[in-house]
């Protein structure tokens, strides 16, 4: 029974400790090899010759193989040991990446992040899978603010060492950084995790596709499906051309670069775990609204810049991620809590793989609409993606609403549930 007083904050036993720690070490290798492709991303502009609209199609590439993926995984992700599924994608992403070290080529590169993405993308919906499983659901809030630490750790180590060993050994040397870390996390996995395998005491499906049709044919699920498509929009459009944005047009240089990444790091790992508190005892969607509102300002500061200096971009960096963090932590958590433990595999799956194609899109939209005359002019027409975002952005409000109705009636039917329970043995003795 899941909890349902989400204002009480259970604390988390030694093992969970150790899960939350180990799956917030597997993020930060997921996060940091997608988000260390922006700021290298004039660094391999430059070095294969790829224009704005080719390098959107190799962000893009990872989002649609992981979307594929995650669909075509969905239907099989509840039939075996979370524990196993999690090692069989993360070594496929280990190849993946190493692949990408030894790219030469702008078509080599390409081949190789779609090979990440196939197994890379999928990793995140296992994640959030078992932290479901394992974690109840006035834990999970807290259990996503440490997890999301990622993505600050990969800001304030991963991306400023990545940057520092693409400029002393080229760009390839951060994606074989990032393979020898992901190598010692699996030899964590497979000697401390213990196996994650009640869910399949509940399957009913014999066949996986009729597994796959249940998840995603369930009304309830297909609003949490929207919803978190609609949330990873802005990211797709806004990230991929931040190191060029910065470079070419506020005319920060290559070396001020892993500073801004840095700083703004050590303010999201300052502001992600106190919003994973907050969400688990204030209303979440307050929360997320709040976080929409600050992203909204920001980004349209962000994306209409004029050359200013260094600690002014910094504290606008600061605090449009601040908003942008107080946004995915509240939503991801009330996702997490619309599927029965017995769909959760295929609804994560499912929902990964629309976030990735929804972003997919984004990116090859951005990369139409941004434009370069050459490969040191500023980049044109980027405050139109902050126009975009920011209408995007609204309506998501509007679909994490509706998934947080939905969640407070699943936990007032629990709660009413579990007290008839409580209720029957006295009613019988009477």
């Amino acid at each position: 029974m899941e909890q349902t007083q989400t204002n009480i904050a259970q604390p988390f036993t030694t093992y969970q400790k150790l899960v939350i720690a180990i799956l917030a070490l597997l993020q930060f290798t997921i996060v940091l090899d997608f988000m260390i492709l922006a700021p290298l991303g004039d660094f391999l502009m430059k070095s294969l010759e790829i224009s704005p609209k080719g390098f959107g199609l190799v962000v893009s590439s990872y989002a649609f193989s992981a979307g594929a993926s995650g669909i075509l995984a969905a239907g099989f992700a509840d039939k075996f040991d979370r524990k196993k599924l999690l090692l069989f994608f993360y070594f496929g992403f280990i190849v993946g990446t190493l692949c990408c070290a030894l790219a030469t080529s702008f078509w080599m590169l390409l081949g190789a992040r779609i090979v990440t993405g196939l197994f890379g993308g999928v990793i995140g919906a296992i994640t959030l899978t078992i932290m479901t499983d394992l974690f109840a659901v006035n834990q999970r809030g807290r259990v996503m603010g440490f997890v999301q630490m990622a993505f600050s750790g990969s800001q304030i180590l991963g991306i400023p060492i990545g940057l520092y060993l693409a400029n002393a050994w080229g760009w390839h040397s951060t994606f074989l950084m990032i393979v020898v870390l992901a190598s010692c996390i699996t030899v964590v996995i497979i000697l401390k995790i213990r196996p994650i395998d009640k869910h399949l005491d509940l399957q009913s499906d014999k066949n996986a596709f009729l597994h796959l049709w249940h998840a995603v044919s369930n009304p309830s699920y297909q609003t949490g499906f929207i919803a978190t498509a609609f949330l990873s929009v802005g990211g797709f459009m806004l990230m991929p051309f931040s190191s060029s944005y910065l470079i070419n047009n506020i005319r920060i240089t290559a070396e001020q670069l892993p500073l801004i990444f840095m700083f703004t790091g050590f303010s999201s790992i300052i502001v992600m775990p106190l919003i994973g508190k907050l969400s688990d005892k204030v209303d979440k969607f307050i929360i997320f609204s709040a976080g929409c509102i600050i992203a909204i300002i920001m980004i349209l500061i962000y994306t209409n810049l004029v050359p200013v200096p260094m600690w002014q971009v910094v504290v606008i960096n600061m605090i449009m991620f601040m908003g942008i963090m107080s946004r995915i932590i509240p939503a991801t958590a009330l996702t997490m809590s619309i599927p029965d433990m017995k769909d959760r595999g295929a609804f994560m799956s499912v929902n990964s793989s629309l976030q990735q194609m929804a972003g997919g899109i984004a990116a090859l939209f951005a990369g139409v609409i941004v434009t370069q005359k050459d490969k040191t002019s500023p980049l044109e027409h980027y405050g139109i993606l902050g126009i975009v975002v920011s209408v995007v952005i609204v309506i998501s409000i509007f679909l994490i609403y509706r998934v947080s109705i939905m969640v407070k009636k699943k936990q007032t039917i629990f709660a009413a549930t579990a007290k008839t329970e409580q209720d029957s043995p006295a009613t019988v003795t009477h």
